[in-house]
């Protein structure tokens, strides 16, 4: 018996290093900006690295098929994979580089402390950043850097997986949206692609709104706009389709349900509910990526990933009928509700 799983498992987190470092050294951007396939030693002097330490950095990166290799009179050379350059490169439509950064800055510290959450049954934002996380979002946004992380790491994942969440049901019949929650204005963006009858009304923090409107959100999104607000707290926009994606894995059932229930009675009449999420199977045998995304959220928040099934059970606790949920066979899956006429 050769524990081949285990040892993989054991150095898992290798990799990720491997593949942060060559984002943030900015790597693949080098080999992008040259169009041509670059030696370890241009590299190095390009990103200001060590020979050496370059030379161990690109080979690990060939190991995990995120660059070629060209042999010239026996040197080697390097160029950007498809998917490097697609989704690795910070000038890409597609760059996930800023959710790489989250990941090796924020989530991955966090992580550190993963044995101290499942023996305490709560987030370790104190131990990890040393700030209190009474006011979730006071620590998730504890800093202007982190809250702008925060947004560009939802910004990449919406640019990647949002059209296939705002396409899994027909919601033409929607035409005034609101965003509850949506940060960047990316899910925004999609739903004003998807459907060019509906407007979207981006409701979130003050900070979050000035930060999208300065970064994120242009005067060319003309059908996108925006009210401030805390969801749990202020007055919701009355809408016929409320979207919230990625919201209610952030918090207890209670706390879901109280939105859910403010949403209702302002949702207007044959009006609906969206929500976006990573669904567990119905049995929690998988997928494994919604399994480790629950980890993830007793390290940094106050919730959980669910079921289509549990979901619709808020849902329904709330008012909500003809529940009904979509698997996307990607990261995230849609679950929509309706108020009845």
């Amino acid at each position: 018996m050769y524990p081949r799983k285990i040892l993989e498992y054991m150095e898992g987190f290798l990799i990720s290093k491997t593949v942060f470092t060559s984002c943030e050294l900015g790597v693949f951007d080098v080999l992008l900006a040259a169009e041509r396939p670059l030696s370890a030693e241009e590299i190095s002097q390009a990103v200001g690295a060590s020979l050496d330490g370059m030379q161990r950095l690109l080979a690990a990166c060939t190991g995990l098929q995120l660059l070629n290799t060209h042999w010239d009179n026996r040197q080697v050379f390097y160029s950007n994979t498809e998917q490097s350059r697609v989704f690795l490169t910070r000038s890409s439509p597609l760059s996930l580089y800023q959710s790489i950064q989250y990941s090796s800055r924020t989530i991955y510290l966090c992580w550190h402390y993963l044995t101290d959450a499942v023996r305490e049954g709560r987030n370790q934002y104190e131990k990890a950043f040393g700030v209190s996380s009474k006011d979730l979002f006071q620590a998730l946004y504890r800093s202007d850097e982190e809250m702008v992380k925060f947004m560009h790491l939802m910004n990449s994942i919406w640019n990647i997986c949002g059209k296939d969440v705002v396409t899994s049901f027909d919601l033409t019949p929607f035409k005034v949206i609101c965003d509850l929650g949506g940060c960047s204005g990316a899910l925004a963006k999609q739903c004003t692609l998807a459907y060019p009858e509906c407007t979207v009304t981006i409701f979130d923090l003050p900070k979050v709104v000035r930060v999208s409107r300065e970064h994120f959100v242009t005067e060319a999104d003309q059908r996108i706009g925006f009210q401030e607000g805390d969801f749990f707290k202020d007055s919701l926009p009355v809408a016929d389709l409320y979207i919230l994606a990625r919201i209610l894995h952030d918090w207890t059932d209670e706390r879901c349900i109280e939105l859910l229930c403010r949403i209702y009675k302002v949702c207007k009449p044959g009006g609906a509910v969206l929500l976006v999420e990573a669904l567990l199977n119905e049995d929690g045998s998988g997928p494994l990526t919604a399994q480790l995304y629950s980890l993830n959220m007793l390290v940094q928040t106050e919730g959980r990933e669910r079921t289509g099934a549990q979901y619709a059970a808020l849902m329904a606790a709330s008012g909500f009928t003809n529940i009904q949920h979509h698997l996307t066979g990607k990261i995230y899956d849609a679950v929509l509700g309706h108020k009845e006429t």
